[in-house]
């Protein structure tokens, strides 16, 4: 599926906003998501935030499922 991300953009190597991202269904809280550093990490749906709070995170739209 693709996921574009919209929010604070965060990170090197994390989110940037309005980018899309290849991403899988992992359950119901998480995508897997091949973030900016080409490697694939968990990211909640509700939220996609870095874990140590240093921005608010953003929103997932879905471009394609």
């Amino acid at each position: 599926m693709k996921l574009r991300y919209i929010g604070e953009s965060f990170g090197v190597d994390g989110l940037t906003d309005g980018k899309l991202y290849d991403a899988t269904e992992e359950n119901a809280d998480y995508y897997r998501v091949i973030d900016d550093s080409g490697e694939d990490y968990l990211y909640a749906k509700n939220n996609p935030a870095p874990l140590d709070g240093s921005s608010p995170g953003g929103k997932w739209e879905i471009v394609e499922a």
